[in-house]
């Protein structure tokens, strides 16, 4: 019995790294396709301007809500206003696989 739930964790662990993976494979896409590496740096790590925020490591909530306050137009100050037309499109699903993917970098 304990070899069954030994097997049974190890598939589950397996399958949940695998899905992780898919994620930060989609968020790394969407991060090229949406064009963010060209203010924040290849994986968010490395900003072009000093006002502009490192996103690599970033709480993935935090980012989240970020990105959707400024796309919703919740949020205008700063360089808000300068982002809002670049995440107008940018589904929830999408915002979410962008945010997890820059938490894991």
């Amino acid at each position: 019995m304990t070899m069954i739930k030994t097997a049974i964790v190890a598939a589950s662990v397996a399958g949940l790294l695998m899905g992780a993976a898919n994620v930060s494979a989609d968020g790394a896409a969407l991060f090229t396709a949406k064009m963010c590496s060209t203010c924040h740096g290849a994986g968010g790590k490395a900003p072009i301007m000093p006002t502009y925020p490192k996103l690599a490591g970033q709480n993935d909530g935090y980012c989240q809500e970020q990105v959707k306050d400024i796309r919703d137009g919740k949020r205008t100050n700063g360089m808000a206003m300068v982002m809002k037309p670049l995440v107008a499109a940018v589904s929830d699903a999408e915002v979410a696989e962008l945010c997890a993917y820059v938490a894991s970098e």
